[in-house]
């Protein structure tokens, strides 16, 4: 073979060669958007400069430098990193890189890790508004709802007064709360948090060691217009729901019980973290001895304790509640029970009906007149014809039913 065609053969080898590198070098060639990792060579006071698997230069810079998951906070030549394609190249020729867009995506993926392992992690509060506080997990902004605190910073507040809800929560800012996070979504940057869920857990061993039937010992911490809360236990806390603080009719808990004071209840049922209990369960329930101290027909000096459009409240005795039904308050057709009489009235009535199982009693001021035999000759058929009649209301009138599970969320009267 002549010199000739010797150099034409080693020069179409070469420019294979050459061609293969090219194709090979383009392949490991990075396209905008991609995310490619690299080492750091070079830390300015504003720049990162990164060696792309020996294939490329790149460079960070700027607003690009920031981190959402905090991952490349402290960096160091030497160090791996992992930065987002923006430019393929730019002024200097470098490839233009950016740790945000990576951070971002690894941050969002971190809150899907954390809402699946449910891990207990620190969120700090960085404002408030009247819904709940704004929180920064890492460097990633959330919420954490009212609905979500725990009952230690739950805001406790007369009226529910939204201003002053608002006052309460405005000093939780600059302090870190346990959160586990509970709703995350990439596409619209929300991330809900819970302080609630992390109580919970807590608290699941100590709630476990109790039943439903035990009697607690604890203290009223809060008063509010359905109930009282007590604190009992390692850090426990329960609802006595205002028609289980006592047998008789009670209009406003404060009448019975006051804050700070000691008392004995009953776990009546527990739901979740939420333990419902009764006092009245712990004491005789005078309805059983109605009867010995009432009978159909007797007149009765009675205390009006409240007036509604069907008719007046009227307490017998302490224990003994009654209702004096609209159509029996007088003989004219569509009374005003508020023109017959007014809290605090001192009236006589004759009972109507007794019926101690519902804790019902009926009055009535018609009757005064009518014969004893009117009420001697009234047989227990018709007294059971009477369980649907309005005038059979005790005690529990506009009360809760026992074990009511009154939602508690809404901020509650201090």
């Amino acid at each position: 073979m002549s010199t000739v065609a010797v150099e034409e053969n080693e020069v179409d080898q070469d420019r294979e060669e050459f061609k293969q590198l090219l194709q090979e070098y383009g392949a490991q060639l990075p396209k905008v958007g991609d995310m490619v990792e690299g080492e750091v060579i070079g830390i300015g006071k504003n720049e990162v400069q990164i060696d792309i698997n020996g294939i490329a230069s790149g460079i960070v810079r700027g607003y690009e430098l920031i981190d959402e998951s905090e991952e490349y906070s402290h960096l160091a030549l030497g160090d791996k990193v992992v930065a987002t394609v923006l430019d393929l190249e730019n002024e200097s020729g470098a490839m233009e890189l950016s740790f945000r867009s990576a951070g971002h995506k690894k941050a969002w993926d971190r809150l899907f890790d954390l809402i699946n392992a449910g891990d207990i992690v620190q969120a700090q509060i960085t404002e408030a508004n009247k819904g709940g506080l704004m929180v920064v997990l890492g460097k990633t902004k959330g919420f954490l709802p009212v609905s979500q605190l725990c009952p230690e910073h739950y805001p406790r507040i007369q009226g529910g007064d939204k201003n002053k809800i608002l006052d309460r929560l405005k000093t939780y800012v600059g302090q870190m709360f346990d959160v586990k996070v509970i709703d995350v979504n990439e596409k619209e940057e929300k991330l809900i948090v819970s302080e609630k869920s992390v109580w919970e857990e807590r608290q699941k061993d100590v709630i476990g060691s109790y039943k439903v039937g035990d009697e607690i010992e604890g203290t009223i911490t809060v008063i509010t217009d359905f109930g009282a809360f007590v604190e009992f236990g390692e850090g426990l806390e329960g609802l006595v729901h205002i028609s289980e603080l006592a047998w008789q009719r009670i209009d406003d808990p404060r009448d019975v019980v006051a804050r700070g004071q000691k008392i004995k209840a009953q776990i009546i049922k527990i739901d979740g973290s939420k333990i419902f209990l009764s006092m009245k369960n712990l004491i005789d329930d005078p309805w059983k001895h109605v009867v010995e101290k009432y009978t159909l027909g007797q007149k009765v000096q009675g205390k009006v304790l409240k007036i509604n459009p069907f008719g007046l409240f009227v307490e017998l005795d302490t224990d003994i509640h009654g209702l004096a039904h609209v159509s029996e308050l007088s003989e004219k057709p569509d009374v005003n029970p508020y023109d017959v009489a007014k809290p605090g009235d001192e009236l006589e009535f004759r009972i109507v009906s007794i019926k101690p199982d519902e804790h019902r009693l009926g009055l009535s001021i018609n009757a005064m007149n009518k014969p004893d035999s009117y009420f001697t000759e009234k047989t227990e058929a018709t007294q059971e014809d009477e369980s649907s009649d309005p005038h059979s209301t005790g005690s529990t009138l506009e009360q809760t039913p026992k074990g009511s599970t009154e939602e508690t969320t809404t901020p509650i009267v201090e």
